[in-house]
């Protein structure tokens, strides 16, 4: 069998290795990596605007600029032309500005989750300090960095130099949701729901608006045919379950069930989250409250739009089972 995967979104990398298994690192980067950065490379020979999803680098914009030097000449034509000189300056950089807003700026709000800011000379602090610069987008800087070139190997090099500080971002806004997921639970809002089968079963119905998944969940999703009825059943295994022949027999009247489907859920997810209107979050477990999330809270929830009365799904069930026997 051969499978045609085509990513969503390209991926800056090659790899050429023989070798008996398949290599889906970067593909599974790109889902977990919904973030995205922007970056402005700035020096005296141009301005280079780009953006920085998961391991997809994309040039938005660019453009080049020829600044007059430093004149060595006396008299009174050297304050004429340090004034020229200066006034260039000021125009480049009011240029630079401008074109930031129009590269990350949509429908009046940044599109971007953060700003890195990156030259080789005194060009990207004069920016940041100018009243030029778009304070909505200001706001967004996480970090000025010195890179050796301009243009594309300066976007490169700023790359590498800002990984640490993308990753905390990314940390912190973890912290951030989970906090309010577990505040949330406190006060027994009703707004979230925890668990695989009571979200799976809110998923279904459109309610959840944020799905919470752990990156590393180890669980499967099997759909199930009885050979009797030919009725079908989904459960969620894990992955030492899924040779327990328990799992294959109908508990009441104890048919053989078929395997119709088994895929991993995460992976079910990422393809098909967008179908019932949710957004999804990958989840770690390097925080205390990711650790929590995972272990006490099955790795797996999400924030619904509106209260749902979760137990009434297992009724509904319970009185289809009912149901059942007297067919």
């Amino acid at each position: 069998m051969v499978i045609d995967f085509e990513p969503f979104k390209p991926i800056n990398k090659s790899l050429y290795l023989c070798d008996n298994k398949f290599h889906v690192q970067d593909l599974k980067e790109l889902l977990e990596n919904e973030d995205v950065f922007g970056f402005i490379v700035v020096d005296g020979n141009g301005a280079l605007y780009g953006t920085l999803q998961g391991n997809s680098r994309e040039i938005v914009h660019k453009f080049t600029v020829e600044l007059p030097k430093k004149h060595g000449r006396g008299g009174q034509s050297s304050v004429r032309f340090a004034r020229l000189r200066v006034e260039k300056r000021h125009n480049y950089l009011r240029k630079v500005a401008e074109v930031c807003t129009q590269v990350f700026i949509t429908d009046n709000k940044p599109n971007v989750s953060g700003l890195v800011l990156a030259g080789s000379a005194d060009f990207k602090n004069d920016l940041f300090q100018s009243e030029m610069f778009d304070p909505r987008l200001k706001a967004k800087v996480l970090k000025i960095v010195d890179v050796s070139y301009g243009g594309e190997n300066g976007f490169n090099q700023a790359v590498e130099l800002a990984q640490e500080c993308l990753s905390n971002v990314k940390f912190v806004q973890e912290k951030k949701i989970l906090s309010k997921f577990f505040e949330e639970i406190s006060t027994d809002s009703g707004l979230v729901v925890f668990g695989v089968h009571d979200t799976m079963k809110v998923l279904e119905t459109g309610a959840i608006e944020t799905l919470l998944l752990y990156e590393n969940l180890d669980l499967h999703r099997l759909v199930l045919k009885n050979k009797e009825d030919e009725s079908t059943n989904i459960i969620y295994l894990a992955t030492d379950q899924l040779a327990d022949p328990k799992h294959y027999r109908d508990p009441v009247t104890r048919a053989e069930l078929e395997t119709v489907e088994s895929i991993q859920l995460s992976e079910w997810i990422a393809e098909n989250y967008v179908n019932f209107g949710a957004s999804l979050q990958f989840i770690t477990d390097k925080s205390s409250e990711g650790f929590q999330f995972v272990k006490g809270f099955g790795g797996i929830g999400g924030f619904l739009r509106y209260k749902v009365d979760v137990d009434k799904f297992d009724a509904d069930d319970h009185e289809e089972d009912l149901e059942d026997d007297f067919i």
